[in-house]
């Protein structure tokens, strides 16, 4: 870490009490590691970093078992998910071996899952890796897109929630 780069002078449990406050949209990054083995996680770390060229990043804890698939890769896909997906988000959130079993997907860029259920998908092409504490932030370069006309399932506060659209 930068030496420059001071302690929080907040607590960790204070940071998540603050940052719970802002609404944000729930995906699952999809990759594959050296193997070939597929990865998936839930991630509401997710922005947009530029339109010319098309890029987006997400920021991936590095203790998390998929971190490493995504460092490997070369590709990686974001899966934004829809009101009413809150099963899929919670499966991909899980410990579980095969998180994909019972998914319906295809592949996409790179070989990598594609959630079908999803509706935007983003198949994307690492870019770069920044440090960025005890996450890595990963940029994507945008290859392919798909979107559907559906609410986004959004999470705010500890909960799922809906959009109340007029």
């Amino acid at each position: 870490m930068d030496s420059s780069i001071k302690t929080m002078a907040i607590s960790k449990e204070e940071f998540r009490a603050a940052l719970s406050r802002f609404p944000s949209g729930v995906t699952v990054v999809t990759t594959k590691d050296a193997t070939g083995r597929f990865h998936g996680m839930t991630v509401s770390a997710f922005a947009s970093v530029s339109l010319d060229p098309p890029m987006i990043l997400v920021c991936i804890e590095k203790t998390t078992g998929s971190h490493d698939a995504l460092q490997e890769s070369e590709f990686f896909v974001v899966n934004i998910l829809a009101e009413g997906q809150e099963s899929i988000s919670n499966r991909f959130a899980a410990p579980i071996p095969d998180k994909f079993d019972g998914i319906n997907y295809r592949l996409g860029i790179g070989e990598i899952p594609v959630l079908e259920d999803a509706f935007v998908t983003l198949e994307c092409r690492l870019a770069y890796a920044h440090e960025g504490g005890d996450h890595t932030i990963f940029v994507g370069l945008i290859e392919r897109s798909n979107t559907e006309d559906k609410n986004p399932l959004v999470y705010w506060h500890g909960n799922y929630r809906k959009l109340e659209i007029d």
